[in-house]
């Protein structure tokens, strides 16, 4: 009969205790995803003082800049976006697979040579903070190679697949000698083809210093950037690469911009 009327007890005691491992954990996952993140317009107000452009450069510090920046594997319709961009003016960042890459080195290099910046958004689209820091070495390793043995140079700046970094992405990023770059609007257009709300949500979260992140091997993006890249237009946004948006400033390898 003790031992009966014990067990309310021990089930209160047995719960309070799971109550507070479990409070402990969400406590720790919230501070390991707190991560520092480096606004551009900061990093430029730092920087003006101990550097200069080039005459050739856009001074986002005086213009209203915009980044547009573009993520996935190389394949079609990359060279028909490359075409509306050219025509708006508009040199942007795109964050590769590697996977692919090869199968697309004509693309690539016309990434390259139309003045837009390429980036590495890994070689198979693995979450970085769920894998070990060996394979997130490789999978930063290989897609450098690969876009290096097309344009003949490595990125610098690097996309961890769906924003997920931590500590151990920034050290290893580091030590590779690549920047991360997050986005400030999403389109989500990984979950519409409907281009006209691909539009809405872009200019919706458009504003100066912005990075915008889309997608364009789905099927809605390409099809929506016509009216995107006109309407940023009109309202006088310059278009620049990730690396023009924080200059003079430099990206620091490791730390995480957005």
């Amino acid at each position: 009969m003790k031992i009966l009327k014990r067990r309310p007890h021990l089930l209160i005691l047995l719960t309070l205790a799971v109550v507070a491992v479990v409070a402990v954990t969400v406590v720790m996952v919230i501070q390991a995803n707190k991560m520092e993140t480096l606004s551009p317009r900061k990093e430029r107000d730092r920087a003006a003082s101990r550097a200069e452009l080039s005459s050739e450069q856009v001074d986002c510090r005086k213009a209203k800049c915009i980044a547009l920046t573009f993520d996935g594997n190389p394949g079609e319709p990359t060279d028909r976006l490359m075409d509306l961009l050219k025509d708006y003016k508009a040199p942007s960042t795109f964050f590769l697979e590697g996977r692919r890459i090869h199968k697309f080195p004509d693309v690539v290099r016309r990434i390259a040579k139309d003045g837009h910046e390429i980036g590495n958004h890994t070689w198979t689209h693995a979450v970085l903070t769920e894998v070990s820091d060996a394979q997130i070495r490789d999978e930063l390793r290989r897609t450098a190679r690969a876009i290096s043995s097309i344009t003949g140079s490595e990125p610098t700046l690097m996309r961890p697949p769906q924003g997920r970094t931590d500590d151990r992405v920034s050290k290893v990023s580091k030590e590779l000698g690549v920047a991360q770059v997050l986005w400030t609007v999403t389109a989500k257009d990984y979950e519409t083809d409907d281009t006209a709300l691909i539009t809405e949500r872009v200019l919706a979260g458009a504003g100066r210093d912005g990075i915008i992140l889309l997608h364009p091997l789905h099927k809605g993006t390409v099809p929506a950037m016509p009216s995107i890249l006109k309407a940023l237009s009109k309202q006088g946004y310059a278009f620049v690469t990730v690396s023009q948006l924080l200059a003079p400033a430099k990206a620091e390898p490791g730390k995480i911009y957005k």
